[in-house]
């Protein structure tokens, strides 16, 4: 890791990524399920290290469902790179919508190649309907929000 990481905001939560082949596409690029199953990787890993563990969301019977992501796609991740995503809780509204942000980064240059949003909604995990966010679930989503993260999409 050869440059300082210049990020979009304070103090992310990082996952070191290595791109393998099979990660690659036709063009021969990380291809875009890829990047999603990263984003995916990272937030599991985010919010379970802060304790809203899956232990959690079946004590509570409610869980936070994505709702939209955007992804900008700014260059390309190869095989062989080594990468680093971060994350960061940017908003919660105190009952049910949450939203994250994600930046790729690639450190052998320090170039950015992804920036993400994700919004969310807490469920009920029986009915897969909206639910009120439960104590647990509130006091961490707001506790860890950044402010200064990019407005929610919707």
């Amino acid at each position: 890791m050869s440059v300082d990481i210049d990020w979009d905001l304070p103090d992310p939560y990082v996952l070191e990524i290595r791109v393998r082949a099979e990660d690659t596409d036709r063009l021969g690029h990380a291809n875009n399920v890829v990047y999603v199953r990263w984003l995916e990787e990272v937030s599991w890993a985010h919010i379970e290290s802060l304790g809203m563990t899956w232990a959690l969301h079946e004590e509570t019977g409610k869980a936070m469902a994505i709702t939209r992501t955007e992804i900008d796609y700014l260059a390309p991740a190869n095989a062989g790179d080594q990468l680093l995503l971060g994350t960061w809780l940017t908003g919660f509204d105190g009952r049910f919508r949450s939203s994250r942000q994600f930046q790729l980064v690639r450190p052998a240059d320090g170039r950015t190649l992804v920036r993400a949003l994700s919004t969310h909604a807490c469920v009920d995990m029986r009915s897969q309907r909206p639910a009120r966010a439960p104590e647990a679930f509130a006091r961490i989503l707001a506790g860890a929000s950044v402010p200064g993260g990019r407005p929610a999409l919707d």
